[in-house]
């Protein structure tokens, strides 16, 4: 039979029942004969918990030693998680070891707080697996060439549960959650929200970049680049559920487009309150003022997403952009600290009341009018936009935050995402 990853959310393993559920969903899995390999985040709230005790202790300003004693407090988390979920695996009759991440190894850079996958070496891993085995390993981390303890960021378990199956070469990824596959956006903002049954590749991968909560973009990047069939489907189902029927539940992301997908102009809609606009006020109009400005920003490890030029007067022009919310205050300090005097800038200023809201479609490549009747929407609704950004297939923009709700709810409207037709 086939080699099956499944990843499990911390919700799925938040209580000792849950995580029984989940021992008897996944020994269901082996006893057909499949070659199952498990990665489960921490327990709903743990690592929340974790991080907590080390702010009450150094409430100060990060540093990058204190980045690694972070990770390193961040990993117990999962290594709770496997050991458990292996205790209770065993209890179903079902042989079952778990592993960190440091012992298949899961090879990282040294981003502290932030690493990146470099290797996995599958060696013990699949020796388990031919000895009938079912194998867990801690989603969200790693090692460095150093031998310390690192962390993937926030969402991190989905992308070591696709990495770990592109190393294993795993027949299919299913990725349980809380809910039971991508829709349309967010149910509790519009309840009359659908369920997509499938999703290409490409929508997925802007809508987890645009802030779409499924899956967390590197896990996107990680099948897209390795080619790694991904199901998005729910672990709340009863645990007992006919496998064929499981195996077609939830959301497939897929990497062929076809004829249904091109009926839809508009698949889903996207929204981020995660998001701070910084502007630098009177900077030269020349070459190269980019780069002096979100060259530190990058060198800090800070992510920058959509950013905007104001035309030039008088040969000074204002350059915004925006970052996570919560690296709003460091960029601040490192742009007022350094940067704004080297560039002699007027003002360096900062907004955390906004939000992003996109609308995303593989259809857009061949419909034309798209985005006017975006604006028009939001115009209708007294919706002012402050940024835009576009490309192929989704448009995005940035809006006060406290228009997030209503914006959403009048897209989803306006492209009639409620219809059956609509289904991507």
């Amino acid at each position: 039979m086939a080699l099956i990853v499944h990843k499990y959310g911390g919700t799925s393993m938040g209580s000792t029942d849950r995580i029984r559920n989940v021992a008897k969903r996944v020994a269901k899995w082996a006893r057909t004969g499949h070659r199952m390999v498990v990665v489960p985040s921490a327990m709903s709230g743990e690592t929340n918990r974790l991080l907590g005790l080390a702010k009450e202790l150094q409430p100060s300003q990060v540093t990058p030693q204190s980045l690694r004693e972070l990770d390193m407090i961040a990993c117990a988390g999962e290594q709770v998680s496997v050991g458990l979920l292996a205790l209770a695996l065993q209890a179903e009759g079902t042989p079952a070891v778990s592993y960190t991440g440091w012992q298949v190894p899961i090879k990282t850079d040294s981003a502290y707080t932030k690493a990146r996958i470099e290797s996995i070496d599958d060696t013990r891993v699949r020796a388990d697996l031919d000895a009938g085995r079912v194998v867990i390993i801690t989603g969200f981390q790693g090692i460095d060439d150093r031998g310390y303890l690192t962390t993937l960021g926030r969402g991190g378990s989905d992308t070591s549960a696709v990495a770990v199956a592109a190393a294993l070469k795993a027949a299919e990824c299913l990725i349980y959650t809380d809910v039971d596959g991508v829709y349309t956006t967010d149910p509790r903002v519009v309840p009359q929200a659908r369920l997509l049954r499938t999703v290409s590749f490409e929508e997925m991968l802007e809508m987890a970049s645009l802030g779409s909560k499924v899956l967390q973009i590197r896990s996107v990047e990680f099948a897209g680049k390795y080619r790694v069939p991904l199901r998005v489907l729910s672990s709340f189902t009863p645990w007992d559920i006919n496998i064929e029927e499981e195996a077609r539940s939830g959301t497939l992301i897929t990497f062929e487009e076809d004829e249904k997908m091109e009926k839809a102009v508009v698949s889903g809609i996207a929204f981020n309150r995660d998001e701070a606009k910084v502007t630098v006020q009177g900077v030269p109009d020349k070459p190269g003022i980019a780069f002096q400005i979100l060259g530190p920003v990058a060198e800090a490890n800070i992510d920058v997403d959509m950013i905007i030029q104001n035309v030039s007067r008088d040969g000074k022009t204002d350059f915004s952009f925006t970052v996570p919310r919560n690296d709003l205050a460091r960029v601040l300090d490192l742009l007022r600290a350094s940067v704004a005097p080297s560039v002699g800038a007027a003002l360096v200023d900062g907004d955390a009341r906004i939000c992003k809201v996109s609308i995303v479609g593989i259809g857009m490549k061949s419909h034309v009018g798209v985005a006017a009747r975006m604006f028009s929407t939001l115009s209708n609704e007294g919706i002012n936009i402050q940024m835009i950004s576009t490309s192929e297939i989704k448009t995005s923009v940035v809006i006060d935050e406290k228009y997030m709700e209503l914006a959403v709810r009048a897209l989803h409207l306006a492209f009639e995402l409620d219809r059956e037709s609509q289904t991507a």
